[in-house]
């Protein structure tokens, strides 16, 4: 019973900072830069808009993220760029709706040495898409594309996100705290 209660509680409370972590970007990167994943690769969010919309990641180069090659590990370039369009939907359309990442390619395009950088941007006009698109229910399934930039600005890495938004049933709806 006292588990039972326990798990309950921890279930909660999850939902509630993730809750909060969505209606401040500040909460938001601080949660980010100390998930264990980013942490140990070396990836940081270094700046995000107060609505979301925009977010910046880096990721340097250090003896635990190199390949063989002494160059950024093809996973860690992928991996700092993995989530931000779709918790970046998500923040926007809030908890009515389902936002998953579907589907993703990456094309690696020259060696990334040093520090590497993302911006991830969604506009109005993205976010008004997947209201009207999903507005009877019907899933969207939206494309974006993100480069990944060495120092001098050249090309790393392209990669192409599709993601799946769906508005939720009403009856698994529910208003935000």
């Amino acid at each position: 019973m006292a588990a039972t209660l326990v798990a309950g509680l921890r279930a909660k409370a999850s939902d509630l900072l993730s809750s909060l972590a969505y209606r401040n970007a500040a909460l938001f990167r601080l949660r980010m830069n100390l998930y264990p994943p980013y942490l140990g690769a070396g990836i940081r969010v270094t700046r995000i808009s107060d609505d979301f919309r925009e977010i910046d990641v880096e990721l340097r180069r250090q003896p635990g993220n190199a390949n063989a090659f002494g160059t950024h590990f093809g996973g860690s370039l992928y991996a700092m760029v993995d989530p931000f369009y779709c918790l970046q939907f998500f923040a926007a359309l809030g908890p009515g709706y389902v936002v998953w990442d579907k589907a993703a390619k990456i094309d690696f395009v020259r060696p990334g040495k040093g520090t590497v950088r993302a911006q991830f941007r969604i506009s109005e006009a993205d976010i008004a898409a997947a209201r009207e698109a999903t507005a009877t229910g019907a899933k969207y399934l939206p494309v974006f594309h993100v480069d990944v930039l060495d120092a001098g600005g050249e090309v790393v890495a392209k990669i192409e996100k599709e993601l799946h938004v769906r508005r939720k049933p009403e009856r698994k709806r529910r208003d935000p705290a």
